[in-house]
């Protein structure tokens, strides 16, 4: 008999109909050689310190570091687990075979591996690796089923991501709790946690500490457009009126003209954090509401795998487009058929392949978020906002680039005494040919699609400026604007989630953040978890769509000074080590080596700490989940 097993009872239960398990056992379905069945997500974690030895139960300076001699695993404290659990060890031990249906990815590798090993499974192990959940997609998996052993690094790189986390997470929270902390209040210390919050507490220093500065603007109108002097600010009031002065009374002559045509291609196909900032910036979601969104997508087989950290697809997934392609056009909400008309202008001819979009390279495990072709039923409103997302971004990456016109007009004042000239310059964007952009100001009626669009148009039409010709020549009408310098912005969830994709780096250029990504702090899996964590543990509030550290969070930081602990960058660098791990680039016990030192370090360092100082904890109100 061949066991399979699923990391949801919903996801089993799919698996059983494909495969002709039709016999319902509750815990298990069986029929046509297979039995097949299911944890609930972890149903196994590593061992609590007290499992160890029983000195380790209580919190004491004395027994840290705690570094288990090798680290063991034991089943989650919960009835319906264990129960669950008797049927899959009973269903293994007895198995010819066993085939890992967990989710394709570093967790959903460790989740089942953890639960084989306590099962003590002996029987070969092979697994099924699909991006989405559909019936095709189930059945081609089970005609490419892979050995186990060729998922080997990546169950050791979620192996030592589980234990690094072990090790710091434990250890640094008793430590900083008993030392800094208030009786029966722990003070929660994380290996991404720690370093997410210490970038919303440095900004808010930033922006609290910041002294606005004045400076002064030179412009002036010249056929009703605005010309800006080329020189920049003036610190100045006087320098800024001197040159005001300069060009009062004086005509104004256009010295160049420069048109250059460009063009702009699609915007890239979403990975999960690329969705989760479009989300939160479009509707206000949360990071951990749009995870839940698109994973409930997933499973509905409306579109493919969620957890990725890819905005490309492998050169497979292109004879499949036309496809999904087929199953967009026949897509309708309340009655409409929102993708049709897009798709029937690609119709006719194949569809456009870009190496931008189209690259086995940057394809590791999974492939860019996109539908699956399978029409979406059933869907909340949020929930087809999701999807609506992402099948725009799916159809817009077949559409021709966005081409236009880029129209430069400089222009100068002379001072009729020095000779001297102030220069002046203005801009303009006239789009030619909208081409891709055509997909997000089109097909839809609705009231977000409204928004969409007039945000669109504004983004399309910066500025078209009336002709000017090379020496012309006339009045205008200059004018000195006083302003001044502003801080940074707070972090919002979207803002935050790209610091973290790029270990604090500000960074808008889509290819080099996906250079960066490399040395990102947290999974785009996990990123969503931890800005709740920071919620739940109160070191964190929402303002608005601001995320505000409270005086317990920017305690902690203050009072942490091993850079280890709060730094991005070096958080960053164990994130690309475990992915070296996975790509077999890195030895996995090397890097459990190198944090036992790091937090032995850690631990000398607060325990030789001679102040007594405490953390003012502060509880919060709860926060709502989802829109913020």
């Amino acid at each position: 008999m061949i066991v399979c097993i699923a990391e949801k009872p919903s996801v089993g239960r799919d698996i059983a109909r494909i495969l002709g398990a039709t016999q319902d056992h509750k815990t298990y379905m069986e029929g046509n050689g297979y039995q097949v069945t299911w944890t609930f997500g972890h149903l196994c974690e590593l061992k609590m310190p007290e499992d160890y030895t029983p000195m380790w139960k209580s919190w004491s300076l004395s027994s840290l570091p705690m570094i288990p001699p090798r680290f063991g695993i034991r089943l989650k404290d919960d009835q319906g687990i264990r129960n669950q659990f008797a049927t899959i060890e009973k269903l293994m031990q007895a198995a010819d075979g066993i085939v890992n249906c967990g989710d394709a990815g570093q967790e959903g590798e460790l989740i089942q591996r953890w639960v084989m090993q306590k099962a003590q499974a002996k029987c070969p192990v092979k697994r099924l690796w699909i991006s989405s959940m559909t019936d095709e997609a189930i059945r081609e998996g089970f005609q490419k089923l892979k050995d186990q052993s060729e998922y080997q690094p990546l169950y050791l790189a979620g192996l030592s991501r589980a234990i690094g986390d072990w090790l710091l997470g434990i250890n640094a929270t008793r430590l900083y709790s008993i030392k800094y902390g208030q009786p029966g209040k722990p003070l929660s210390i994380g290996r991404v946690q720690t370093p997410t919050l210490a970038l919303i507490v440095n900004r808010q220093k930033e922006i609290e500490n910041f002294k606005p500065e004045p400076y002064w603007v030179l412009a002036t109108i010249y056929r009703g457009t605005q010309f800006t002097a080329t020189q920049g600010k003036f610190t100045s009031k006087e320098e800024g009126e001197k040159a005001f002065e300069t060009i009062t009374g004086r005509p104004f002559t256009v010295t160049d003209v420069q048109k250059k045509k460009g063009s702009e291609a699609p915007k890239p196909l979403f990975d999960l954090t690329s969705l989760q900032v479009e989300c939160n910036r479009k509707f206000g979601y949360s990071a951990e509401m749009t995870l839940n969104l698109v994973q409930s997508l997933y499973e509905k087989k409306f579109t493919t795998y969620p957890r990725v950290d890819t905005q490309y697809l492998s050169n497979d997934i292109y004879p499949k487009c036309p496809q999904t392609m087929n199953g967009l056009f026949k897509t309708t909400f309340g009655g409409q058929a929102p993708y049709a008309a897009l798709i029937r202008t690609l119709g006719g001819k194949p569809l456009k392949k870009s190496k931008k979009v189209f690259d086995d390279a940057k394809v590791t495990d999974h492939h860019a978020i996109i539908p699956t072709g399978v029409p979406p039923t059933g869907l909340s409103d949020a929930e087809r906002h999701v999807f609506d997302l992402i099948a725009r971004r799916f159809i817009a990456v077949f559409y021709p680039d966005c081409q236009f016109s880029t129209t430069t007009v400089m222009g100068a004042v002379e001072n009729a005494e020095t000779g001297n000239e102030v220069a002046f310059k203005v801009s303009g964007k006239e789009i030619l040919e909208p081409g891709w952009r055509t997909v997000y100001v089109a097909g839809d009626t609705s009231e977000e699609a409204r928004k969409d669009t007039d945000e669109a148009k504004k983004d399309v039409e910066e500025r078209t400026l009336p002709t000017f010709v090379k020496g012309e020549s006339g009045d205008h009408e200059p004018t000195l604007t006083e302003k001044q310098t502003t801080p940074p912005p707070y972090y919002t969830e979207a803002t935050l989630l790209r610091a973290m994709e790029t270990a604090g780096k500000f960074v808008d250029d889509d290819q080099l953040r996906a250079a960066l990504k490399e040395n990102g702090i947290g999974r785009p899996s996990t990123r969503a978890a931890i800005i709740e964590t920071l919620f739940k543990r109160h070191y964190i509030r929402k303002e608005r769509k601001r995320l505000v550290a409270t005086s317990t969070g920017i305690e902690l930081i203050d009072l942490i000074k091993e850079e280890l602990l709060k730094s991005c960058e070096l958080t960053g660098i164990w994130e690309k080590k475990l992915r070296d791990i996975e790509h077999q680039t890195y030895d996995a016990g090397r890097f459990i080596s190198e944090l036992k030192e790091q937090i032995t370090a850690i631990v000398n360092q607060v325990l030789a700490d001679p102040t007594n100082r405490r953390i003012t904890i502060v509880e919060e109100q709860k926060r709502k989940k989802g829109k913020g």
